[in-house]
């Protein structure tokens, strides 16, 4: 009987009860249930990852903070945090052709568990937020590493930053 009644409402909430002509909620909702089937057709294992990674045109992209990337990255890697995304922003880190591969990873892929990679919790991790986002800002060529690797192995190619490997 409890779980009918919140069911209805839940059904009679109102998805923005205060709108904000520059907050679009409902549109997000939208777009993450448009951008899941393309993404699950995007997931690539690590060696194909790599792969796509060597085609003319492609670009890594890291979307992780500043300061993580330059704690350590996989080499050749672009930096633009997810909070600096702009249109203004992904047009100058990607450049002007919007069909061109776009690789991307977050510290879930990782199995370390240590700086600069500390595992999220599995539906907050970055790659998602990311796809979604690149694909709202009109990149429909995303591609997501799939595979959960060790920053370690060098055939990653981890790109430590200076005070990573002092401490090491």
């Amino acid at each position: 009987m409890l779980l009918p009644a919140l069911a209805l409402l839940l059904l009679t909430v109102p998805d923005d009860p205060a709108p904000n002509p520059q907050i679009d909620y409902a549109g997000f909702a939208t777009l993450t249930g448009d951008v899941r089937a393309s993404r699950a057709k995007r997931l690539l294992g690590f060696d194909a990852f790599k792969a796509k990674a060597a085609e003319k045109g492609a670009l890594i992209l890291d979307a992780r903070s500043a300061d993580k990337f330059a704690e350590g990255h996989i080499a050749g890697a672009v930096n633009l945090p997810l909070t600096d995304f702009t249109a203004e922003a992904l047009a100058e880190a990607i450049g002007p052709n919007r069909d061109r591969p776009i690789l991307i990873y977050c510290n879930n892929n990782f199995s370390n568990h240590r700086a600069p990679v500390m595992l999220k919790k599995a539906a907050l991790a970055l790659n998602i937020q990311t796809f979604i986002n690149l694909v709202g800002y009109g990149y429909p060529n995303v591609w997501e590493l799939r595979d959960v690797v060790d920053f370690n192995d060098p055939r990653v190619g981890w790109t430590a930053g200076a005070a990573a490997k002092a401490g090491a």
